[in-house]
Formats: structure tokens, C-alpha cells, sequence
């Protein structure tokens, strides 16, 4: 059930992130396209498939209202296909340089989702759309609740298109009990971290490790499994300090503190 997403040990390599999850006994990753492209997206694969782990996200894609690079999402889909990855995560982008028009981005998010949904399911590849804490709407992400991704994802297949549920990005929300019900047969993917206080002044760094900050985890891992989700659940963290320590270490404490809080 425990993936590593490999941001949480952001100077490995993928081949050294693998041979650490075997090390450790962790049986699935979380894939960033960018270490992939490092190694080839066939050997990358190779090197999974050979190790016996399981895929469970490439992140990401999406980036549609900044970016707006359909063809660049259409080779994530394919790269996810490659992989076999239990879904390709979208961050779906902050507002274009010098607009204020919230509405248009979303709208733009919308169309982009219905372009990109059949070529998805062709090649049988989950979307997965991620909500993210209101802090990073203007620059990240314009869809800030699980509300608001389950509102474009409701007209498509929920096997081609589906939600991500971040603990860091969706612990405040007063809706989240709703939603989470809500997204029963959507839920693509399962993340967690903890908000951490106080805030750095890089924000994106701002992911604690489980047990660190605020969040009740075994509280949302109750409502997500209710919600009908038995896939695994990464550990995905973005913060300095723990990209400075050894790696193997932080996988170590990483899987104590999963046991320990979630």
C-alpha cells in the first residue's frame, strides 16, 4: 500500500530511487516525467518492471492554462501507458501571466480535460485531476477544491478521468467529508504529507513529513477507503531539509512515520 513518490527523495535518480524502494520493501512509485525522460521512458519502464515495483502515478501533466501544450500532455499519456501507471496526475495550472480572469482559466482547464479525455482513453490511461491549496491558485493550480475537480470530472468516464485526494492540498476543507463521498469510483490516487507551521518562505517546500504538522491522516485514509479506493498511497514531499538528508534515511523514517499516523 505504501508508494514512494520520488519527489520525497528529490536527488535520486530513477534508477537509484528504485533500487531504494527495493531496498526498503516498498513495492510501488510514484514517477516524475522529468528523471524518467533521464533514462529513456522504455528503459525506465524496464527498470521497474524489473525490480517487480508497481507505478502508482506519473506526475504529471496538465499546465493548461500557462503552458496550454496539448501535445506535451498527449506524450504524458502515452509515457503513462508505457508505465502502466495507475494514472497520469494533472496540475492543471495558475492564472497566464498578467490575467486576473479566474473564470477563463478554469473554462480553459475544462476544454483541455475534453481534448485530451479521448486519446486518454484510447490507451486506457486514467487523468487525474488534482485540487490544490488555494495558496498556489494564481501560479499552480485553479482548481482549489475537491468540489471544483469533481465538478469537471463528473461528465466523463470515471476510468478515464479522475481525482487525486493530497492530504496537504484538501485537510482544511469544510467540504471534504462531501466531497470525498462524493468521489466514490473517481478517487485515481491517494497522497500524503503534512502542513507543516510555520509556513517556509518558498511555499511549494512547505510539505512535512506524516506527523510533523496538523494533519489527521487516518481520519482522510477512512473516508477515501470508504469512498470505495484500495490503491496505494504515496508519501509525496516537497521540503529542503529532507532533500538534504541521506535518502535512505529518509525512506527509513518515512515508513515509520506512515505506520505511526496513517
Amino acid at each position: 500500500m505504501l508508494s514512494l513518490n520520488q519527489k520525497t527523495v528529490d536527488s535520486w535518480s530513477l534508477p537509484e530511487a528504485v533500487r531504494g524502494c527495493v531496498r526498503a520493501g516498498i513495492g510501488s512509485i510514484g514517477v516524475w516525467r522529468e528523471p524518467l525522460h533521464e533514462v529513456g521512458v522504455a528503459r525506465g519502464a524496464e527498470l521497474i518492471a524489473e525490480a517487480g515495483l508497481r507505478v502508482s502515478s506519473l506526475c504529471r501533466g496538465g499546465f493548461f492554462t500557462t503552458a496550454d501544450d496539448l501535445d506535451d500532455n498527449r506524450r504524458a499519456i502515452d509515457e503513462a501507458a508505457t508505465l502502466n501507471a495507475d494514472c497520469l496526475v494533472l496540475v492543471v495550472g495558475g492564472l497566464p501571466p498578467g490575467s486576473r480572469d479566474l473564470a477563463a482559466a478554469r473554462r480553459r482547464v475544462a476544454e483541455s480535460i475534453g481534448e485530451l479525455a479521448p486519446y486518454a482513453r484510447e490507451r486506457s490511461v486514467r487523468l487525474s485531476l488534482e485540487p490544490m491549496h488555494p495558496v498556489y491558485c494564481a501560479d499552480r493550480g485553479v482548481l482549489s477544491t475537491l468540489r471544483q475537480a469533481l465538478d469537471l470530472a463528473e461528465p466523463f468516464d470515471p476510468a478515464v478521468v479522475g481525482v487525486v485526494v493530497d492530504t496537504f492540498h484538501v485537510w482544511w476543507d469544510p467540504e471534504l467529508e462531501a466531497q470525498i463521498a462524493r468521489a466514490a469510483g473517481r478517487i485515481a490516487g491517494f497522497q500524503v504529507c503534512d502542513w507543516i507551521t510555520p509556513l517556509p518562505a518558498d511555499t511549494l517546500l512547505a510539505r512535512g513529513m506524516m506527523g510533523d504538522g496538523h494533519i489527521d491522516f487516518r481520519h482522510i485514509r477512512a473516508l477515501v477507503e470508504k469512498a470505495g479506493y484500495t490503491g496505494d498511497i504515496e508519501v509525496e514531499i516537497f521540503n529542503a531539509d529532507l532533500w538534504r538528508r541521506d535518502p535512505d534515511e529518509v525512506l527509513s523514517l518515512m515508513a515509520r512515520r506512515f505506520a505511526e499516523h496513517v
